[in-house]
């Protein structure tokens, strides 16, 4: 997730809409990184997923903490995803002169907020010239966390267990988006309905990292999704962000009443985006395809009711 603070800029009007130079804006100069705060929100963070995955394994770290071992599997793997996509951010943030900081990981209590961590974002601290870096910029996270899940659950899910689910019986059902049903097949096969996939720690931590991957990617306001929508339909963006927010409701009204939290939280954030300094400047071919293969991880990502009780 990146969050964007910068002033508005206004082109001199003697700029080319073809062949201008890209040199990176003048903008005030940040104060100083405090590595310190990153470093000490990460390790905050190590603390609540550890916790979070020996809670998973039934864990009382209270009374067992020589067993909180057990939640190492799924924090390490979260945390690599997570860090993976804010990576990605930041390296292309760089990549393009933009001034950015590292990323803060935000911690999260362990119970009831089952992964321990509300997730991570960085901060671009000076205006992104052009369309073409803010869709590489908003592009960058989501793909590289998704590269980075694909393989995780791979080896997640043949970890994982598959059992008869007793008739009766309770528990908590995890939403399968399409990528992850295409990967539970290559792995299990067709499985019949009365089976059920236990999945192991990584296994989980792969599956919230597509979930954290299509939240990211709704287009609205100044999430990543948001970033894609602007730089390929900047005439529309507005349109397209009422229309996701109206989609949540109704889907929050039908499907899991999360995404109604999720609407009040992105209309709270505000539905607007700010141009890019050079908002004339046209994205070229390559990246109107990114741009669509973008959408495609979002479509196949996405899952109307990621948690259910059955």
């Amino acid at each position: 997730m990146t969050e964007e603070r910068y002033p508005l800029y206004e082109p001199p009007e003697a700029d080319q809409v073809w062949g201008y130079e890209r040199q990176p804006l003048a903008v005030k100069e940040p104060p100083p990184t405090r590595i310190y705060l990153h470093l000490v929100l990460f390790l905050a963070t190590v603390a609540t997923t550890i916790t979070a995955g020996a809670l998973q394994q039934g864990v009382n770290p209270f009374t067992h903490p020589y067993d909180l071992y057990k939640g190492i599997p799924f924090s390490f793997t979260l945390l690599l995803i997570l860090g993976t996509h804010e990576m990605g951010h930041y390296l292309v943030s760089r990549q393009h002169h933009l001034n950015v900081t590292l990323p803060y990981f935000i911690p999260a209590p362990p119970f009831p907020f089952i992964i321990g961590t509300f997730g991570a974002f960085i901060r671009i601290r000076s205006p992104i010239q052009d369309k073409k870096a803010l869709l590489d910029v908003g592009c960058a996270g989501p793909l590289t966390g998704v590269v980075v899940s694909l393989p995780v659950i791979l080896v997640g899910l043949k970890l994982s267990k598959v059992t008869v689910m007793p008739g009766g019986g309770e528990g908590l059902i995890l939403g399968e988006p399409l990528l992850f049903k295409f990967l539970s097949f290559l792995v299990f096969g067709d499985l019949s309905p009365d089976h059920q996939i236990v999945l192991h720690p990584v296994a989980f931590a792969g599956w919230i990292g597509l979930l954290v991957t299509a939240l990211n990617l709704l287009p609205v306001g100044q999430l990543d999704g948001g970033h894609v929508s602007y730089a390929l339909f900047p005439t529309y963006h507005k349109m397209i962000s009422w229309a996701c927010l109206l989609l949540l409701l109704l889907i929050g009204l039908f499907f899991w009443q999360g995404w109604l939290i999720w609407a009040f939280l992105l209309y709270f954030l505000g539905m607007r985006h700010p141009p890019p300094a050079y908002d004339w400047v046209p994205l070229d071919r390559r990246r109107k395809i990114l741009g669509a293969v973008t959408i495609l991880v979002f479509l196949l990502t996405f899952t109307p009711t990621p948690f259910k009780l059955d």
